[in-house]
């Protein structure tokens, strides 16, 4: 089953965070940076997916920091099985490199971001954040990595409509524009409609093609040629 688009959230407290990583290390290490911020509560810790899996689901944090490689199940089948299970929850995956593979098999098990784990910590921050929100995040490397898988997608001179998962023409505009990284503000103010009308078409989109954030949606939009 598909999960369910994540409803953006703006929070009034902590952002909960759960960290997922094999090495205590980092793991203990990332919980001590995060929590020196008073806008960042770490509510558990796992050293592996199955453990990240049943503590997911019995503390419902809004993000969790995921380790790709881990001994039981990886980052990937455990970020699948959170998602599916429990859609409000944020997923960023942690790695030491940067693989066009790596990075499009995370995205498709439902992460909403990808960092590396010599990332400065300003902008692990700021990927939380965004994800706690309902915004995807993809670090430079990550982005670029994800762009060249897209461009080698065999070319389609147009869109088959019957391929587009029943898309209105009006939800197909609203995808080319998040495709190019329009923000739903920005979407509204360029199809001169609400902020809210095109909030709607986003989880709109979302469900029809049974994606679980705007990342996906993007890669979605770039291989049918809509960008």
């Amino acid at each position: 089953m598909s999960a369910l688009p994540a409803i953006p959230r703006q929070l009034s407290r902590p952002i909960r965070v759960m960290i997922v990583d094999d090495h205590d290390l980092f793991r203990t290490g990332l919980s001590s940076l995060l929590v020196a911020r008073p806008e960042f509560e770490v509510i558990a810790q796992a050293s592996g997916g199955r453990m990240a899996v049943r503590l997911a689901s019995e503390l419902r944090p809004d993000v969790i920091l995921m380790d790709r490689s881990m001994p039981d199940i990886d980052g990937d089948e455990a970020t699948r099985e959170i998602v599916a299970t429990h859609p409000g929850i944020r997923v960023l995956m942690l790695t030491v490199a940067i693989e066009e593979t790596a990075v499009a098999s995370a995205i498709r098990a439902g992460a909403c971001g990808y960092l590396l784990k010599d990332a400065p910590i300003e902008e692990v921050y700021a990927a939380v954040r965004a994800a706690a929100s309902g915004s995807p995040w993809l670090s430079a490397r990550a982005a670029t990595a994800l762009l060249e898988r897209v461009r080698r997608v065999d070319e389609r001179p147009d869109p088959d409509p019957t391929e587009l998962g029943g898309l209105s023409p009006r939800e197909v505009e609203v995808l080319r524009l998040l495709a190019r990284g329009q923000e739903n503000s920005e979407i509204a103010a360029e199809l001169g409609i609400s902020s809210r009308t095109a909030k709607n078409h986003v989880s709109s989109i979302l469900e029809k093609l049974g994606l679980s954030n705007r990342v996906q949606a993007a890669v979605y939009a770039a291989k049918h040629q809509l960008v």
